[in-house]
């Protein structure tokens, strides 16, 4: 038997606050499952869409990650500098694929050759965030990565970081990556590791020769 469709709409919206994050107080009218309507009231954020970003290398067998400071994992009590696949911001007018290319070179100098769209945009945290991830997969030369990038006025200071690929999986399979995004690109490209490990002929040539 298939479940009825529920439905909500929103009663009223207030803004609570308008810095780097969005916040507003909503009430939402929904139904229930069991019959009948209840009003709920959550703050939700809005701090626009993104792009996460993994870059491996087929000739080392290697990934770039990021190593920066991360507020949140401070506030919660974990320690403030983490791992992570690259990421960024989406404007309106750019795709998954176009930011992920801007991103990798912002963040780490680095050029993303041949990316691939893992997922056009998945919610980070549907219960109170309007924002939605998308995940990318790309070819990068590491023979030369390494510094520190980012945007000074955003007060980014981002460090490169190559990680191994045993390496990398083995944190992700033991749970010493704590950031989800780089969770899911992680087992993703576990599972389709094999169809890049021999090197694109961008990487092979011009990566060598850099």
């Amino acid at each position: 038997m298939t479940p009825p469709k529920l439905h909500a709409r929103i009663r009223s919206s207030r803004r609570l606050s308008d810095g780097f994050i969005k916040l507003d107080r909503i009430e939402f009218d929904t139904d229930m499952h069991a019959g009948g309507t209840q009003t709920v009231v959550r703050e939700i954020a809005h701090r626009g869409h993104a792009v996460g970003v993994l870059g491996y290398d087929p000739v080392r067998d290697a990934v770039v990650l990021i190593n920066e400071f991360r507020p949140g994992c401070l506030v919660a009590g974990d320690p403030p500098f983490t791992d992570n696949v690259v990421a960024g911001g989406m404007s309106e007018d750019e795709s998954p694929l176009q930011a992920a290319v801007r991103e990798m070179l912002e963040e780490t100098g680095l050029e993303l050759r041949d990316p691939v769209l893992v997922h056009p945009g998945a919610y980070v945290s549907s219960g109170g965030s309007t924002e939605k991830m998308a995940l990318v997969v790309g070819v990068v030369v590491t023979r030369h990565a390494g510094g520190v990038h980012g945007n000074a006025e955003e007060s980014e200071d981002i460090l490169t970081v190559v990680v191994p690929w045993r390496d990398f999986i083995q944190r992700v399979r033991s749970a010493q990556i704590t950031d989800l995004k780089t969770l899911v690109a992680g087992y993703w490209l576990a599972e389709h590791r094999e169809q890049w490990m021999r090197p694109s002929k961008s990487a092979d040539t011009t990566g060598e020769s850099e």
